[in-house]
């Protein structure tokens, strides 16, 4: 499964890339319904130290869900991110395993 990375007015460095793409797949792993993920890292334009944004949609077979979260530093906020897909994820397996 491909992982789409885009970050709006910066450029990000292969190592945040690899981190992105080792946390999504590993997220993938747990769940096969998973057919996608796309993931927007944005800087907010506050003089807080908490301005980066990470925002990742995993697409499933005829439903997205979707995680924005907002901290220190892109990994921090896609941790965060990834935890509350974790638990959507969950949430989505519950209502067809009933």
């Amino acid at each position: 499964m491909k992982v789409i990375i885009n970050s709006v007015h910066f450029k990000t460095d292969k190592k945040l890339e690899d981190f992105l793409t080792t946390k999504i797949e590993k997220l993938v792993a747990k769940h096969d319904e998973i057919i996608g993920s796309e993931v927007n890292l944005k800087l907010d334009n506050t003089d807080t130290p908490n301005n980066k944004i990470t925002e990742i949609r995993v697409m499933l077979k005829g439903n997205d869900l979707f995680a924005s979260k907002q901290n220190k530093t892109f990994e921090e906020a896609a941790d965060a991110a990834i935890d509350a897909l974790k638990k959507q994820l969950e949430k989505h397996k519950g209502k067809f395993t009933h």
